[in-house]
């Protein structure tokens, strides 16, 4: 049975007139009304406070609810914000690597095609100026009063005897032609004992001017002003 039920029973109570009823003294009768009565309104003020009390649970359980929603929302927002936030940085770092990955590969084609050209050096017009160039810096840089010079065969032809013996007389030092390079086109000196070597290749000077080189090529072939 219910509450309400119950009420309803109560009610009945106080309201059936018994045969019986009429026998008890009116004092009686009347406080014994009295009672129920006061039975039925203290079940009906129960009744309501339970209603009331249930409203309340069931307010603040939806209240709670909804906020636990709303948090669960926030999260799922927050964290779909980070994956996008970390998927768009994982690409740009992505794209960049591709981007520096092509400059390297670019940039290594470039120096190894230079590098495959200095084989034809010798043939350009101004080569002899560049070969003596390049013995007196390397005897300079050497510091040593006897040299023995290597050049390749091309390099060796302007730099003959007689070119060596007015390198020699300009710079004041004893110069003589080592054996010939197998590799490289230019000049390697290095002292009588062998001790101290400096090689002033093309090949070896385009390796010492690359890390110098990089940014300004790079800029060229972007097309951009140097």
């Amino acid at each position: 049975m219910t509450v309400e039920s119950d009420i309803e029973a109560w009610r009945g109570v106080v309201w059936r007139r018994e045969p019986e009823d009429e026998r008890l003294p009116d004092k009686i009768r009347a406080l014994q009304q009295a009672i129920m009565e006061e039975a039925v309104s203290e079940a009906e003020q129960i009744l309501a406070d339970a209603h009331a009390q249930a409203e309340t649970i069931r307010a603040e359980a939806e209240a709670q609810a909804n906020a636990e929603r709303e948090a669960r929302l926030q999260r799922a927002r927050q964290t779909a914000e980070s994956l996008r936030g970390q998927a768009a940085a994982a690409a740009q770092i992505e794209a960049q690597t591709l981007r520096l990955k092509r400059r390297e590969q670019l940039l290594a084609r470039v120096f190894d095609e230079a590098r495959h050209q200095l084989a034809a050096a010798p043939q350009w017009p101004d080569y002899p100026e560049i070969a003596r160039r390049l013995a007196r810096e390397a005897i300079e840089t050497l510091h040593a009063d006897e040299v023995i010079v290597h050049t390749d065969p091309a390099t060796g032809r302007i730099l003959d005897t007689r070119a060596l013996g007015e390198l020699a007389q300009e710079l004041g030092v004893r110069l003589s032609m080592g054996e010939p390079l197998s590799d490289g086109t230019g000049v390697i000196v290095e002292t009588a004992d062998g001790h101290r070597r400096y090689d002033n290749t093309l090949e070896t000077r385009l390796a010492r001017m690359q890390d110098s080189l990089r940014a300004p090529v790079y800029r060229i072939l972007a097309g951009e002003a140097v």
